[in-house]
């Protein structure tokens, strides 16, 4: 696994973490049917990077960031999103964090067939009451190369022009961050490589933060970094990944 460089680590120490997890440890169940699927998990996410999160089946990824975007609660343990700790929130706070501060791009692209692009894109910001600003809707538009297609139903777009539609909707909030499940599950090789390019450029046009999930290693070098995670904790990171970087150290997981 690479090791972050001098230059590389005191860049990103000026840099603030946009959430972090301290001693996260998520267990369902309870008795001798209790599954731990997290154990003490100490990570941070820098402001303004792209963080892929790795590991083997049942290595606790996705319950990571669920649990980082406030969609689970933590057993123990505690996690700090843009200075918010979520542990201290009620329902309703947390559902207005997750809706004014937090970007969901799925697999499922989840927009609803009865919009147009422009209103699936639009969707949170209406629901929050708030008006869009013009030079940020146009933009992300643009950026995402959606202008010409804002007007179509989702069943009139590719499945890389949904997921087009989808991103640009976690991002018209300006949220903290932009967490992506596996986003190129659905997608062509060549959408997908689309997809990650818009989320690689949202970061380092739009000064985006974006954590995805994925257990492709072509996707996950994309990101600045991987965090890797076996039997649910923090088994090892890798800056700058490559292709062949990602599968050697998912090989040393047994993944």
């Amino acid at each position: 696994m690479t090791i972050p460089t001098d230059r590389h680590t005191k860049a990103a120490s000026a840099v603030a973490d946009a959430v972090r997890a301290e001693a996260l440890t998520k267990i369902y169940g309870t008795g001798d049917t209790a599954v731990r699927a997290l154990d003490h998990v100490d990570v941070s996410f820098r402001a303004g990077r792209f963080t892929a999160i790795m590991g083997p089946s049942g290595s606790g990824k996705s319950t990571l960031m669920h649990c980082l975007a406030g969609l689970d609660a933590a057993t123990s343990g505690r996690v700090v999103l843009g200075g918010t700790d979520l542990s201290g929130l009620d329902d309703t706070a947390l559902t207005l964090l997750r809706r004014d501060r937090v970007g969901f791009v799925f697999q499922a692209f989840n927009l609803l067939p009865t919009l147009d692009a422009k209103a699936n894109v639009l969707l949170p910001l209406r629901l929050a009451g708030r008006q869009p600003e013009p030079e940020w809707f146009d933009t992300v538009v643009d950026v995402l190369g959606l202008r010409d297609r804002l007007g179509h139903r989702p069943s009139e777009l590719s499945g890389g022009q949904q997921q087009r539609a989808a991103i640009a909707r976690a991002l018209i909030t300006r949220p903290d961050v932009v967490f992506a499940d596996e986003p190129t599950g659905n997608l062509d090789s060549r959408s997908g490589i689309d997809v990650l390019d818009l989320l690689r450029t949202s970061v380092r046009d739009l000064g985006h933060t974006v954590v995805m999930v994925t257990h492709d290693p072509a996707a996950a070098a994309y990101a600045d970094r991987v965090v890797l995670l076996a039997d649910g904790r923090v088994a090892g990171e890798i800056d700058e990944p490559t292709v062949d970087t990602v599968i050697d150290g998912l090989r040393e997981l047994g993944g």
